[in-house]
């Protein structure tokens, strides 16, 4: 399979060209012809031109590939080797919803020939490749698994904003259906990433091992904001506690914060959706996600109860937050927890005004039902630092008196500002 992609006589197809499946399909596209699949044509026509729509990728990620976008699935029966990125997000019940991966399996399902190898890349709970998307491979294709066609798991561990850890520079977990699967499959994405490649057992245990990754993380995040309760109630600064526990050679280094976004945010769902399917109610997985999801109602309530002990009249205040998208220096509004916070402070009768340099506010409205304001005009009862991206932290304290009022509140959510702000009643987790 890796020589006739390398030679062109097979096509690999990306399905998906988001965050995860672009940058795959540009890596792909640079050793072999590649045909990029999205359902959204006004995102395809973006990177016809060389323009990422995620924002991720410069246009010179984009040169010296051999690589065709589409919007037409009867495109995919030219390729012989599919990869499947597309988000799996969770519904209004935190339950797992897999349209959009079981929708472009059907896709693929309808383009599959014999010989062909699909290899899904979406993050999903234990079990879902086979149990959920192989029948719907062999219904609408007519072929039999590991008689007609393989399938493989390969879940990607791309971090949005970051630019140290890219696609070929993060070790890549494989697994196949069966031995001849897991080895053809490691060979080809070998040939794109250089960090290695791990070969797990099976596919449920790739499955498990991304999924875990986040929740792992989750977790650990959760603890911190619990700290952060506690620590509040104290008087404690809990960013000052834990640079000095962060002393002992030991020590995890996680902090409090907004957990939203499309992995950390999400991923755990899957996982605690599969146990409970199994007659297991998850406990430490459970309370942390029921903490992370609590934060933004809480940092809110904490603003509002600082204005009212600084003598700001509530009903009428002006409010500013300052970055709108789920982590820094990303466009991503995915997930925010940020909108927690704008709607708990709405409920007071706040008014709330929002920037953000990276964010798109037209998304917002779309997704959260508020857009941006274009500059900042007026002095504000509270200001929130939600998201930490790069022009705010060269901000200094004028900056921020000059645009509140003088009993206004300074809210730091993770503590960037700490020892920096001296004039200003301050807050942060």
């Amino acid at each position: 399979m890796l020589k006739e992609l390398l030679a062109r006589d097979k096509k690999l197809s990306v399905i998906g060209l988001g965050y995860v499946g672009l940058p795959i399909a540009l890596e792909f596209a640079r050793k072999m012809s590649v045909i990029g699949f999205d359902i959204k044509e006004d995102r395809v026509e973006l990177m016809r031109q060389g323009i990422d729509p995620s924002n991720e990728l410069e246009a010179e990620a984009f040169n010296g590939c051999d690589i065709t976008y589409t919007s037409n699935a009867a495109d995919l029966k030219e390729a012989s080797f599919h990869v499947v990125a597309v988000p799996t997000p969770i519904n209004n019940h935190n339950l797992p919803d897999l349209t959009p991966l079981l929708s472009a399996t059907r896709a693929v399902g309808k383009a599959l020939k014999k010989g062909d190898y699909v290899v899904f890349e979406s993050t999903v709970y234990p079990g879902c490749t086979e149990d959920d998307c192989v029948p719907i491979l062999e219904e609408e294709s007519g072929l039999k698994l590991n008689v007609d066609f393989k399938v493989g798991f390969s879940p990607e561990r791309i971090n949005p904003g970051d630019k140290e850890h890219t696609l070929t520079k993060i070790l890549k977990i494989v697994s196949g259906s069966d031995d001849e699967s897991a080895r053809v499959i490691e060979e080809v994405y070998a040939s794109i990433i250089t960090a290695g490649i791990h070969k797990a057992s099976s596919i449920k245990v790739a499955e498990a091992a991304k999924i875990i990754e986040n929740t792992q993380r989750d977790v650990n995040i959760a603890l911190m904001n619990e700290l952060s309760l506690i620590f509040d109630r104290m008087d404690i600064n809990t960013f000052e506690v834990l640079e000095a526990a962060g002393t002992k050679w030991n020590f995890l280094r996680f902090f409090p914060g907004l957990v939203g976004g499309h992995c950390i945010g999400v991923d755990p769902y899957y996982l605690t959706y599969k146990a409970n399917e199994l007659g297991y109610h998850s406990k430490i997985i459970t309370g942390g996600r029921f903490i992370n999801d609590s934060m933004g109602s809480y940092v809110a309530k904490t603003v509002v109860k600082k204005m009212i002990s600084n003598g700001n009249k509530i009903n009428g205040a002006k409010v500013l937050i300052m970055g709108a998208t789920f982590k820094e220096n990303v466009s991503d509004i995915r997930n925010s927890k940020v909108a927690d916070v704008v709607n708990e402070l709405k409920s007071f009768s706040i008014q709330v005004d929002v920037v953000d340099p990276h964010a798109s506010s037209d998304e917002l409205m779309h997704e959260y039902g508020y857009g941006l304001i274009d500059k900042v005009t007026e002095k504000y009862n509270a200001v929130i630092v939600a998201v930490n991206h790069d022009e705010y932290v060269k901000l200094d304290e004028d900056y921020f008196k000059s645009i509140m009022v003088n009993e206004g509140v300074f809210v730091d959510v993770k503590g960037i500002y700490r020892n920096k702000i001296k004039g200003l009643s301050y807050w942060s987790l």
